[in-house]
């Protein structure tokens, strides 16, 4: 006797909040990833989920108050929660549990082999999850047209200010075939930009000692100029950008510079660096384990910008990071003058629980560290402005991220908000295109710059044919 087949039961649903850097977005995607291939459905909502996996940051205690918050958030909302990422790793888990300790696993960041165990145990997977229906390059939480690369953990610095080593370990890099075929699933599936992370990323390799793997049977080194080298070639087949975060300023860097291209349009390894100086005084950056020669940093910067003119330096800083004088501060704005950087953060010196900084004499009071943080970005906001008013009038290549439309009938106007070679999304500024009508995200179109402000530039498009 045979009978209708009885309906596949609906997939268990896993409720996900990601929080913290691009580093942590990725331990997220690769854990959705996995629940995908294990036929877990992803809820949008706390109502739909029958579980909720909270990937938190610990790096400075607004982001340790926000990830507790929306710890709690989840408690509330859904009840049955798994803590993971950064600030899961602090105290051995015992500082999520302390302050909310009906949650039901706590594991640290890119632990995602530790995430599933835990869902399994509280949400058991489905009996004959449907792989196929997960895409080659995984799940992603960025849009379509660009992807963060992680191609290596941890980090072998320790930075007086950070915690990070204590959260991620020290650098684990990836193999290089590993990075690569990503990167191919990535430009494959459509997507124009790959993001290059990592904590360090001109240390890839070092952990391994720079041993040779295989790309498509051919031997690579595993090491940032190899690297970048296939990034670049891979990227120039699929008319796509390759941009490199986290770089410090080792000697190989160098022979980067030399990789990136000189016509954007054709894709490859764009002409933009991502260097964390975090100051210029000798004594705080010794203070802070960072190397402590600003002056060879700007004869680099120099060099860099003869081999590549048109190359952009994005960097960080700290303003008031204890024991720093008025005479330091001045020093570290007398580098600004300098090196005349394209695009800079700032941020006022923020005690971490945790980091050896906090044990150093003579702090700097709160209003003086934030005094401080805002006269560095007015500094630098003038520096922006000069640097960005010289591109008015040139044609640059640009990459469309959104569509805007305003208004009705006649008064209707459609901006294409877009990002040059120098502008990486979500930091840098951005490219508004006054004629965005036709155009979509991920479409690259060459413009022409009119206007510009201290962030960002006006354009309009040149007519292709």
């Amino acid at each position: 006797m045979t009978g209708r087949r009885a309906p596949p039961a609906a997939p268990p649903r896993v409720g996900f909040v990601s929080l913290g850097c691009p580093k942590a977005l990725v331990d997220s995607e690769q854990i959705l990833t996995q629940l995908r291939a294990e036929g877990y459905a992803i809820a949008p909502s706390y109502e739909g989920a029958e579980l909720v996996v909270v990937n938190t940051c610990g790096f400075i205690d607004s982001a340790v108050a926000e990830s507790l918050d929306a710890i709690a958030e989840a408690l509330a909302e859904n009840g049955k929660v798994i803590v993971t990422g950064c600030l899961g790793a602090k105290d051995g888990g015992a500082f999520v549990r302390a302050a909310h300790p009906k949650v039901l696993a706590v594991t640290g960041p890119h632990a995602a082999a530790e995430v599933m165990g835990a869902v399994h145990a509280h949400l058991p997977k489905p009996h004959d999850p449907y792989t196929d229906l997960v895409p080659p390059q995984g799940i992603k939480l960025t849009p379509k047209h660009y992807a963060y690369l992680k191609i290596s953990e941890g980090c072998n610095h320790r930075c007086t200010f950070c915690i990070i080593p204590s959260m991620r370990g020290d650098l684990v890099s990836r193999p290089i075939g590993e990075v690569l075929a990503e990167a191919r699933n990535l430009l494959a599936a459509g997507v124009k930009e790959l993001l290059v992370i990592s904590q360090d990323t001109s240390a890839y390799g070092v952990d391994v000692k720079y041993r040779t793997g295989f790309v498509d049977g051919r031997p690579v080194r595993t090491r940032m100029t190899e690297l970048a080298r296939e990034l670049d070639a891979l990227a120039r087949d699929h008319g796509a950008w390759v941009r490199l975060h986290y770089v410090y300023p080792y000697p190989h860097v160098d022979d980067v510079i030399g990789l990136m291209a000189d016509d954007v349009s054709t894709g490859g390894l764009v002409p933009y660096l991502d260097v964390p100086f975090q100051h210029a005084s000798p004594r705080i950056l010794k203070l802070m384990k960072r190397p402590a020669a600003p002056e060879r940093v700007l004869e680099r910067v120099r060099a860099w910008r003869e081999a590549k003119p048109a190359l952009a330096i994005r960097s960080t800083f700290i303003a008031g990071f204890p024991g720093e004088t008025d005479a330091e501060f001045d020093e570290l704005l007398a580098f600004l003058d300098e090196a005349q950087l394209d695009r800079v953060g700032c941020f006022a010196y923020s005690p971490v629980d945790g980091a050896a900084a906090n044990a150093l004499p003579d702090p700097v009071p709160a209003e003086v560290r934030e005094a401080r943080q805002a006269r560095f970005m007015e500094r630098q906001a003038a520096i922006s402005a000069k640097r960005l008013a010289a591109k008015v009038g040139t044609t640059i290549d640009v990459l469309v991220d959104a569509v805007e439309t305003s208004g009705r009938g006649r008064s209707q106007r459609t901006i294409a908000v877009a990002r040059s070679a120098s502008d990486a999304p979500e930091i840098d500024g951005v490219v508004r295109v006054d004629d965005g009508g036709g155009l979509v995200p991920g479409q690259f179109v060459r413009v022409t710059v009119t206007a510009s402000d201290a962030h960002d530039l006006a354009a309009r498009r040149i007519p292709s044919g």
